[in-house]
């Protein structure tokens, strides 16, 4: 393979992609803000272009002579629907634009997300082939990017990924659920923790990515006939399909403790996200949990199959959620996180 470009390489899942990319070697360059975090990835001898995916000239010279481009970077919290359709639409149609106006398009890899197709129907499995139906303005924003990129499919070969929850080293949203768990051993579940969801790894998620580049199927041109619903998507997961309490007996054991399920009335996380709020508008910082998070938790059951990616790629998680779980809490542990 050629060069490659990653947007978001920085970041939690990002790291673990450029990573990934670097042990094949694969010569790798990264689109990184002046305030980006390098120091994971700048000693795997990644090439970095300053700038950010509202820069053209930045773009234009770090897609230049690629012939993949992964796209990881967006947004997923803000204070305001304008920075999420910013970050998951308008800059998703720079970046395709900057791919399209190469000599040789490059294959354009995009990480949506579960978020974007929307909860489970009936307490099924979410396939690729159902329609989007996202609820929260997060989920709006990532359903945006993606018909950005169903609509320039005729300019360059485009493959869509939805992962659902990722965990793994260097998330810091999953540490939120680690740490309550280490130092008091609760798991505090907002609702009746009854719905289920579906998780995957960072670095499974890496490796479908590669995948996906490789032997993915793309979106059809626009008006393209006889494609099948779905086709150039796929869910990237693993089999398992815990709830939010089951999830959290999970970890106990991956942090040496017993855990105390302390289940909450469902109206409760609106409290929580009310508070939470608050809280980030007064230190001028969106977090984890907000209202439209919330909109998210109380949708019911977020799972999808994973089969499509399983027959087409030949995607499978070889190692199981427990002992990724455990892999997570050493690292945790290791950088003094908990």
């Amino acid at each position: 393979m050629g060069r490659i470009l990653v947007t978001g390489g920085s970041g939690f899942i990002g790291w673990h992609l450029v990573r990934a990319l670097a042990e094949r070697g694969e010569r790798v360059r990264c689109l990184v803000r002046s305030t980006s975090n390098v120091d994971r990835i700048r000693p795997l001898g990644v090439g970095l272009v300053q700038g950010d995916l509202r820069d053209r000239a930045a773009l234009a010279e770090a897609v230049a002579d690629c012939q993949v481009v992964y796209h990881l970077a967006g947004c997923t919290k803000a204070f305001h629907p304008k920075t999420l359709f910013d970050l998951n639409e308008t800059a998703v149609r720079r970046l395709a634009e900057a791919c399209a106006e190469q000599p040789s398009p490059p294959v354009l890899v995009a990480v949506s997300s579960l978020a974007a197709a929307g909860p489970a129907i009936d307490g099924r499995l979410r396939t690729e082939a159902d329609p989007a139906e996202p609820v929260s303005t997060y989920g709006k924003s990532k359903r945006a990017g993606e018909v950005v990129l169903e609509q320039r499919a005729g300019d360059l070969p485009i493959t869509i990924v939805r992962p659902p929850i990722v965990v793994g080293e260097g998330d810091l949203a999953g540490l939120e659920i680690f740490r309550p768990i280490a130092r008091f051993g609760l798991h505090v579940v907002p609702g009746w923790g009854q719905e289920c969801f579906s998780l995957i790894h960072a670095a499974d998620l890496a490796e479908g990515l590669i995948l996906a580049a490789e032997t993915g199927r793309r979106l059809p041109s626009p008006g393209a006939e006889g494609a099948p619903p779905g086709e150039g998507y796929y869910f990237l997961a693993s089999d398992d399909h815990p709830t939010y309490a089951d999830l959290g007996r999970m970890i106990g054991p991956a942090l040496g403790r017993r855990v105390r399920v302390v289940p909450t009335p469902p109206r409760t996380i609106w409290l929580v996200a009310a508070m939470s709020e608050l809280g980030g508008r007064l230190r001028g910082q969106a977090p984890p949990l907000n209202f439209d998070k919330a909109r998210d938790a109380r949708a019911g059951s977020w799972i999808c199959s994973p089969r499509k990616a399983r027959e087409e790629l030949g995607f499978s998680v070889g190692v199981s959620l427990e002992e990724r779980l455990r892999q997570t809490a050493a690292w945790y542990r290791k950088q003094g996180w908990l």
